[in-house]
């Protein structure tokens, strides 16, 4: 699961933040210098960046908003009254949302959420579950929870375990009724993150390949051509909503 990574001075916002996030959401990893940061980037999928706009973090901020445009950077610190001008440069630098140390507290954790990719992704696929024909309960349950854990391909035992039946019947009722099979449709969650994450300068085709954990890149080259029809270099335009659209016109079945 994509984590939550942190630059903030002040301990309290810190435990504000993992206190109000989901408990079976992302994990937060609190980052102790800029270099830091770049280095959880490089390892990991980073869901949204929370951090304080500090005299310190502004070039970072900066190049973060270069590098990376599509990961979600929420600004959170004690503001001021007269903190002005440093809420004009949060905004020159696309910040996604701000929120106010000791007044936003008991929901930061709601409005990083909102903010994260995995929220964007949501939004980006709403309509899979129509166009999929994922009409049952348990289709869309393995849907919800598909969309979010895009990092590492998903065991159909893990999945069946969430939600609380067997993997066999996970895997006979989730292609009923004319939808994609499981294997499918974990390929089309993850292509679409591969999607949003190149569209960053930053996410060079290597780095994709290692945060998602593909066995390499022609493992993602292949799987990007088999689910959306492109090769690699191609999905950044696509996006997810692009993958998703490629998939449906003809790539919903395993070809023999």
């Amino acid at each position: 699961m994509a984590l939550i990574a942190t630059l903030l001075e002040s301990r309290a916002a810190l435990l504000a933040l993992r206190r109000t996030l989901p408990k079976s959401g992302a994990a937060v990893v609190a980052c102790r210098t800029p270099a830091g940061l770049r280095r959880l980037l490089q390892r990991r999928l980073v869901d949204a960046v929370v951090l304080t706009p500090s005299a310190a973090v502004l070039p970072e901020l900066a190049e973060l908003r270069r590098q990376f445009p599509g990961i979600p950077v929420v600004a959170y610190a004690p503001f001021r009254p007269d903190d002005g001008e440093l809420l004009l440069t949060c905004r020159r630098h696309a910040v996604a949302a701000v929120a106010v140390e000791g007044v936003d507290d008991p929901v930061v954790g709601d409005m990083v959420v909102r903010a994260s990719i995995t929220a964007e992704r949501r939004r980006a696929l709403a309509e899979a579950p129509r166009v999929l024909r994922l009409t049952e309960p348990l289709q869309q349950a393995a849907w919800s929870l598909l969309v979010g854990e895009v990092e590492r391909p998903v065991r159909t035992t893990s999945l069946a375990r969430q939600l609380a039946v067997s993997r066999e019947h996970l895997s006979r009722q989730f292609g009923a009724g004319g939808a994609p099979n499981l294997k499918r449709v974990i390929d089309l969650t993850r292509i679409a993150c591969a999607a949003q994450l190149l569209a960053n300068p930053g996410y060079a085709v290597p780095l994709v390949v290692r945060v998602l954990h593909f066995a390499s890149s022609s493992h993602l080259s292949s799987t990007a051509r088999r689910i959306a029809n492109v090769p690699t270099r191609g999905l950044g335009e696509l996006g997810p909503r692009g993958v998703l659209q490629a998939f449906v016109r003809g790539n919903t079945r395993s070809r023999r």
